[in-house]
């Protein structure tokens, strides 16, 4: 499987997976010329940057392990930018990684809330 294929793959499972326990989606891909947010959706009134991290297997390790310091750093400055241009001033953020493994048919999550 291609890596593209891999990261729609684990994108189209995430919004599923997400939608399913409480979160509604707001945007998916947001793209400007810092770099791209995943997922931006909503959970208990609170606005969630989700970065969606998904490998086939685990010989390059933990898709998890895949968000650096130098990534967190960018996703901030891509959430600063969401909310700016959104004009959003009033509400409460926070960075959620959904960490995806593919084996097969299978695709194992692992959420991790407030990751950073």
């Amino acid at each position: 499987m291609k890596s593209k294929e891999v990261g729609t793959r684990g994108e189209d499972f995430a919004v599923r997976y997400l939608t399913a326990r409480g979160y509604r989606i707001h945007s998916r891909n947001f793209r400007c010329r810092l770099g791209e947010i995943d997922i931006v959706a909503e959970e208990q009134g609170k606005l969630v940057f989700v970065e969606v991290k998904t490998r086939h297997g685990d010989r390059y390790g933990l898709p998890q392990e895949a968000v650096t310091p130098a990534k967190q750093e960018r996703l901030r400055r891509l959430a600063q930018y969401y909310l700016s241009v959104k004009r959003i001033t009033d509400r409460p953020c926070r960075f959620d990684v959904l960490a995806l493994t593919i084996g097969g048919d299978e695709i194992k999550p692992v959420l991790i809330r407030g990751a950073f």
